[in-house]
């Protein structure tokens, strides 16, 4: 997977020094969303009509930009092996299906997921950061990412102290990405903002901002681990945000929806507000993911309609 090259250095927006004072200072330049208008056009963009061929083209698209997702207690070594094979071939029995970007696992499930990835060249992503609270020490946080690097992860998504950011504290917030920005090494950063505890699209767009200013490679809506999780209102929050640091800095930063995305027409909805706010170049899985557990069973049985023009039992797929 090829991903914009980017360091802190890349984009000093803040600084030096970097100060609670300068990221306040940045923040407050920030300008204020216009909810009204958001929520508009989230609503009219989720409303565009896509012709058969360019559905087929989504649909893979799609497919391409999956993070393959098993994040539960009772994971296995076995499950993610299983899970590891279904990235490679999601449809076993049709070869010209897509394999998905990355399988996306706990810390201590990678050196499982890099062993039977090995050579395919599906990423292999690991939560951390004390996923999914965000709530411990820096050390704690940088030692789990060090050590899921270490074993193979070539992506991390870590998650922001949301307390920190609601309590005021902007500068711990970028401290700590900036940590683990240090510690992923040659890995990739993606950061969580967990959008449904912010309460707000000012908030949303503020976490954004700071993120990607502290180094993120990617930022992301949620865990999954919520209530709330990814809206398309949310998501053009984030995705305007990326276009106006990219306007600002010149780097390009990558998005990632997770949470509540389980079927292809909801996709391809995420797909047409990408486009049509950041344009061709981002319709790629080096800059947009999708969070997916159950998404790629739609995406596979709407492919299948398609092409057949029947639809596939859902017992077809493999479940996980």
């Amino acid at each position: 997977m090829s991903f914009p090259a980017a360091t802190v250095a890349d984009s000093p927006v803040l600084g030096p020094p970097v100060t609670a004072q300068s990221v306040e200072s940045y923040l407050r330049a920030v300008p204020p969303v216009d909810e009204v208008g958001v929520s508009e056009r989230a609503g009219a963009l989720s409303t565009r009509s896509v012709k058969r061929e360019s559905k087929l083209a989504a649909l893979d698209l799609a497919i391409r930009m999956c993070d393959l997702t098993t994040l539960e207690g009772r994971d296995t070594p076995g499950k993610v092996i299983q899970l590891a094979s279904k990235a490679v071939r999601p449809d076993p029995g049709d070869p010209t299906i897509p394999p998905v970007a990355a399988l996306c696992v706990y810390p201590n499930m990678v050196p499982y997921a890099v062993e039977a990835l090995q050579g395919s060249g599906v990423a292999v992503a690991s939560v951390a950061t004390y996923f999914p609270s965000g709530q411990a020490p820096i050390s704690v946080k940088t030692a789990d990412v060090s050590w899921a690097v270490g074993q193979g992860a070539g992506e991390i998504d870590m998650v922001i102290d949301r307390g920190a950011f609601l309590s005021g504290d902007y500068l711990k917030v970028y401290e700590e990405v900036v940590a683990v920005k240090e510690a992923c090494g040659g890995a990739h950063l993606k950061v969580i903002l967990e959008t449904g505890e912010l309460s707000t699209y000012d908030n949303v767009r503020r976490a954004s901002m700071l993120a990607m200013a502290a180094g993120a490679d990617f930022i992301k809506t949620s865990t999954g681990k919520t209530p709330s999780n990814a809206t398309l209102p949310v998501t053009l929050v984030m995705l305007e945000a990326i276009r106006d640091f990219y306007t600002a800095t010149g780097r390009a930063v990558g998005m990632k929806p997770a949470g509540g995305i389980s079927t292809a027409k909801v996709a391809i909805r995420y797909l047409v507000l990408l486009s049509e706010t950041l344009g061709a170049s981002w319709l790629s899985a080096s800059r947009f993911r999708f969070g997916a557990s159950s998404l790629l069973n739609d995406l596979l049985m709407q492919i299948r309609w398609l092409r057949e023009g029947r639809y596939q039992s859902p017992d077809y797929f493999t479940k996980d």
